[in-house]
Formats: structure tokens, sequence, C-alpha cells
């Protein structure tokens, strides 16, 4: 009973009969164990932060203008243009209509009959017993019997074959090339125009010029900074050993969090559950990962039902994460109404305290 005890035990921590090689060596009975993965070491770092550049602090001035009258073109010089067309000739152009090629004609291999003679029982030799001597004077007939060695020739068939005469070939023709004729309009005189110039024509404006351009004076702000602590990768984790843990961790357990109505935020009640359950174990089982599991009761649609229940069980494992832990150690994984504790699925009428009992959040070690 110890050895199927133990057996169910590795299966709740997720082995398989295929990973035989993989379990721990020289288990006890009973005991349950966990594959642990040594996880990134990180130190904490301060670096600065600029928050705010250096940047220019400044005060305008307005421009400033003046009255002046000038002479202006009022319709600017031209070109008029006569356009004498370009001339064209036409010719015939010969052009490969089609492109010569060959053509392939197999001529087939030739077979020719033969035979083969096989021996099919060799030569042979035995003893054999031969008549009683009609003289004999014994009375036992086997006194008077002669043993003689005689031998049997060899027996053969003949069987008809083919033999490769000619192999299969190809004989090539040749397929003459077509012509095509086309005709074209050729240029003999390009196009030309003939130029004429119109003069410009001029008036007097008056207009308000720039005296001044508006400027400005500076102020220099300097930049700000600021003081922000990051994590730097110190040992890069990764490294599997064996550990035994309690069996009842291997085993979904009740993390007493009651959610607000279609809400996965922690208040900070849950918070104060998650530090006082989860973190002993995350810190007494250093490697080992950890599934948080949430779920809901069949009261709406499963879509929604199944989108609550991830969000919720990822707030847990972000909440841990910001708290310290490896990411690589945590799994979310929401479930919907698919794991109803009780009958009070869809269609079914349960009291409130019911449905209360499936809507839960669990957590336990896995491999």
């Amino acid at each position: 009973m110890k050895k199927i005890a133990l057996g169910a035990l590795l299966l709740i921590c997720g082995f398989n009969a295929n990973a035989q090689q993989d379990l721990p060596a020289n288990p006890e009975p009973g005991k349950c164990y966990v594959r642990c993965t040594t996880p990134d070491v990180y130190e904490n770092q301060t670096v600065k932060v600029q928050v705010t550049p250096e940047y220019k602090k400044l005060k305008t001035f307005p421009a400033t203008y003046k009255t002046v009258t000038e002479k202006v073109i009022i319709k600017e010089a031209s070109k008029k243009l006569a356009v004498i067309p370009a001339k064209y000739k036409t010719e015939t152009v010969t052009f490969i209509k089609k492109q010569g090629a060959s053509a392939l004609k197999v001529i087939p291999a030739k077979l020719a009959s033969g035979a083969e003679t096989v021996e099919i029982k060799p030569a042979y030799a035995q003893w054999e017993l031969g008549a009683p001597a009609p003289d004999c004077a014994s009375s036992n007939p086997d006194d008077c019997r002669y043993w003689c060695y005689k031998g049997y020739p060899a027996e053969f068939t003949t069987v008809p074959v083919k033999t490769l005469g000619a192999d299969a070939s190809t004989q090539s023709s040749s397929i003459a090339e077509q012509t095509g004729t086309y005709t074209k309009r050729v240029l003999v005189e390009p196009a030309r125009v003939v130029e004429e110039v119109i003069p410009e024509e001029y008036g007097t404006v008056t207009k308000t010029v720039l005296a001044k351009d508006a400027y400005t004076e500076e102020v220099i702000v300097p930049a700000t900074f600021k003081e922000v602590s990051k994590e730097v990768l110190t040992q890069k984790g990764g490294l599997t050993t064996w550990k035994e843990v309690e069996c009842s961790l291997v085993e979904y357990s009740a993390l007493p969090i009651n959610w607000n109505l279609g809400s996965a935020t922690l208040t900070p009640q849950a918070k104060s559950i998650i530090d006082t359950r989860l973190m002993p174990v995350l810190a007494n089982n250093a490697g080992a990962k950890m599934e948080i599991a949430s779920h809901t009761d069949a009261r709406g649609s499963k879509t929604n039902n199944k989108a609550l229940s991830d969000r919720r069980a990822q707030s847990v494992v972000n909440y841990l994460i910001a708290k310290g832990v490896n990411a690589s150690r945590l799994v979310a994984n929401g479930y919907g109404e698919t794991r109803l504790k009780n009958r009070c699925a869809d269609g079914v009428t349960c009291t409130e305290r019911q449905h209360a009992s499936n809507r839960r959040t669990e957590f336990r070690l896995i491999q």
C-alpha cells in the first residue's frame, strides 16, 4: 500500500511513466518531491535618471515695422512660342515570330530471347539393400542379401530469359524558326519651337517692412534628476534539483480571498492573506514552482467567467512578483466554471452559499 501511495503522490507532483530516469534517487515511501529550479540572482543598483532636461526659459519682444514705396514688376517678361511639329516616315521591321527548336523522338529499347540452364538437384549416391540370393542356405533371408552404393545423376531445368539487345535512345530533328514584320513611325525631324520675347511691365506699391524682428531673452533652467533602484542579474539560474515537500503542498489548498463582485483587484485584506499564506511557502521551498488557480461559479457566460478567473489568478501572481518572487516560479491559471465543486451548473437552482463554494482561489506546488 505504501508503494501505491508513493506512486499516486508522484503523479500529483506532475510526473509520468516515461520519465523514470528523472525521478529522485532513493525516495522514501509516503513522501512527496518536487523538481526545484535555482532562481536567477539579482542585486539592487541605484541609477540616476534625468527627470527633466535642461531647457531655456524665454521672454519675447515684438517686431517693429516701417512703411516704404518701391517699384515692382506687375507683369513679368515672358516668351511667345510657336511650335513646329515633328516629321515622321514609315519603316517595316522584321522580327523573329517563333524561335527555332529541336524535336525529340524516342526509340524504345530492344530485348532478345535467351535461355539459362539451372541445376535444381545435385548428383548424389546412397547405399541400397539388394534382393536375397535364391540359393541361400540360411533360413534367415537377410543373411544372403547384399548392399550396393548406387549413384544418381544431377537434375537440371531450362529457364527462358530476356537480354538487352539495344537500350532506349532519342532521335533529334530541327524545327525552323518563323519570322514576321511590323511597321513603325520613325522620327525624321524633331519638333522645334520659335521664341518671341514679351517684355515685363512695372508699377509702384506701398508696403510695411520689418525694421527689427521679434527677439527673445533667455534664461537657462537646469536639468533635474532622480535616483531609481533597479534589479541587475548577477547570477543566472536554471539548475534543477529534487526537494522533499509536505504532501499537502502538491494538492490544491484554499487561498481565502473574498473577491469583490466582478473585480480582480486585490484588497488590503487579500494582500495580507497572500503575505501570510503564500510567501512563507515560497520562501521555505526555494526554487519550487507554484500554480495560482482561480475559479468562478456557473452564473454568467462561460467566456466572461474564464476571463475573470484569468485576471484574478494573474493579480495574485503580479503581487507576488512585486514582492520579489521570481516570475519563472509562478503560473497563473483561470478555470472559470469548468471545475465546479458541487452540482450548481447552468440551469440548476442553488443557494448563495452553494454558489460561493465554487468562487475560490487555490494554490499548489508543481513541477
